[in-house]
């Protein structure tokens, strides 16, 4: 998906040296974006976000995988992989055409 870019540190718009605006593939942005959203925090969406913060003391991680593979398939996303990995995220979910 081409999108506004924002950056990966401060989540502001990404501006390139002559001042506009960066524009480019977002997909991994709205995905991270998605994933630390909580429940209500989009306007447009209140039932989007996975809300990943309220999972960090859970040792159930099955719930936050199924959160996320259920708000990644509500944003348009198909789901192909989705799971922990040596304690890190796999996400392999692009969007439909």
């Amino acid at each position: 998906m081409i999108d506004l870019l924002l950056d990966t540190t401060s989540n502001d718009l990404l501006i390139d040296a002559s001042g506009n605006c960066k524009i480019g593939n977002s997909d991994q942005q709205h995905q991270a974006l998605l994933l630390l959203i909580d429940k209500g925090g989009l306007k447009e969406n209140p039932d989007a976000g996975v809300g990943a913060f309220k999972y960090l003391e859970s040792e159930n991680t099955d719930a936050f995988l199924r959160e996320v593979r259920i708000q990644y398939a509500d944003d348009g996303m198909q789901i192909r992989k989705i799971a922990f990995e040596n304690n890190k995220l796999s996400i392999n979910a692009p969007y439909n055409d």
